[in-house]
């Protein structure tokens, strides 16, 4: 890993701000490595980095809706066909590009570049659509697998997971907050299995160890994961609120810029 503490900590803000706000965490991530290299994305292993991050990202959520989990684990294990259906196609998919090696692609800062538009028409078209009032308990098994589906295609750079399954959510007539709720749900299985994969490979990779004068990587992780943790925190409360207030699509207005931006910069750097 090539990445110093303060570049890991740069792309913990950046993890911790946009996971759940819709504008692509995975993406941003890769955007803002070019950038710190100077468009030079082989002196970053940022996938090491993407998913210990998220990790962090991961451990806010079971903060945040830690009530909603154990009604889930309790009184309300109806929930967890529909999730169990939501969640199959992302675990599926991401297995397989992660045992192909195709997840290499990912790291492309110009495919990022081309999804970010992609989120943010997609946030405009879940807008055209009036909110609905069902609760999680209430989503069919289809729409369960459709809202999974979504969150597959989010395994893209720029495609951003929140901001597509929140919207097949709300189109499929969830209410804002049960979107968001049923969204961060199934992240938990997908993002906590990516995380356990990578712990796994680093385990293996430990008899590499530093110099007794050279700080572990494994430390600078885990101090990104805080930030990570800390800001995501913040950032789900904020969306939430956003939510209630009727405001998610106004982050088209970042991506679709942002998006073609970063394209050109590609293009003609």
């Amino acid at each position: 890993m090539e990445l110093s503490l303060t570049e890991i900590i740069v792309l913990a803000v950046v993890q911790g701000v946009t996971e759940f706000l819709p504008v692509s965490s995975s993406g941003h991530l890769v955007i803002v490595a070019a950038l710190m290299a100077d468009g030079d994305v082989d002196r970053f292993d940022v996938g090491d980095v993407n998913i210990c991050l998220h990790g962090g990202t991961l451990v806010s959520i079971v903060v945040f809706y830690w009530q909603r989990l154990w009604q889930l684990l309790s009184t309300d294990r109806g929930l967890l066909v529909p999730l169990f259906v939501a969640t199959v196609p992302a675990v599926v998919i991401g297995l397989g590009m992660k045992l192909s090696g195709i997840d290499t692609f990912l790291s492309s800062p110009l495919l990022a570049g081309c999804m970010l538009p992609v989120t943010g028409l997609i946030l405009i078209w879940a807008s055209r659509h009036a909110s609905g009032h069902d609760e999680c308990k209430q989503l069919s098994k289809t729409n369960a697998a459709l809202i999974g589906l979504s969150q597959a295609f989010a395994i893209l750079p720029g495609v951003s997971r929140s901001g597509t399954t929140i919207s097949m959510g709300l189109r499929s007539g969830l209410a804002p907050t049960a979107a968001a709720t049923f969204s961060f749900l199934m992240a938990i299985p997908v993002i906590g299995g990516a995380c356990l994969l990578e712990i796994v490979k680093l385990a293996r990779e430990a008899s590499k160890l530093p110099a007794p004068n050279e700080t572990s990587p494994l430390l600078h992780l885990g101090i990104g994961a805080a930030v990570s943790y800390t800001v995501g925190l913040i950032s789900l409360w904020l969306l939430v609120n956003w939510l209630e207030r009727g405001r998610f699509q106004y982050f088209a207005a970042w991506c679709i810029p942002v998006g073609m931006g970063v394209v050109i910069w590609q293009l003609f750097r």
